[in-house]
């Protein structure tokens, strides 16, 4: 399971969190505790959900522990990994991302494992731990969101 999915959630965390070295620990971390209480896991199917929401879980305690230490805002810009990236990151991404930042946790959540990890409706209630429906709603609204925040037409 490690090995298949841990770029994936290290791509995750990163989106959540902003750094590559925090997501990995995050993710790092995850894993770990994961594989240290597998004897009491009572579904073993739905282990990549459980650590799905532990990176979920990890990445919040960061941004708490941030929001403590940096108690003003500083802007944030996305990271650069290389300078063809920053190249091919154009505007209207950024845009994107500005405004996904300003959504609810929860909408940002829901819209981030849905489009980025394309994950079903009940994948994403097992990983947020909230029902199906409540995922419909939650990027249903995060959409409207979006689109009035990118003024378009929803």
């Amino acid at each position: 399971m490690f090995a298949e999915h841990h770029v994936g959630l290290v791509r995750l965390a990163l989106l959540m969190v902003g750094d590559q070295a925090s997501a990995e620990d995050v993710v790092q971390e995850a894993f770990a505790r994961t594989h240290a209480g597998r004897a009491r896991m009572r579904d073993a199917d739905k282990a990549l959900a459980y650590v799905r929401s532990a990176v979920l879980n990890g990445c919040r305690s960061v941004l708490r522990r941030r929001a403590t230490v940096f108690r003003r805002a500083v802007p944030y810009e996305p990271p650069v990994w290389s300078a063809e990236s920053a190249v091919l990151l154009g505007e209207e991404r950024r845009e994107v991302l500005r405004a996904l930042r300003e959504l609810p946790r929860r909408q940002r959540e829901a819209l981030t494992l849905r489009y980025y990890f394309d994950l079903s409706d009940q994948e994403i209630a097992d990983t947020m731990s909230v029902g199906v429906s409540t995922v419909r709603s939650t990027i249903a609204r995060g959409l409207a969101a979006l689109a009035r925040a990118l003024g378009e037409d929803a």
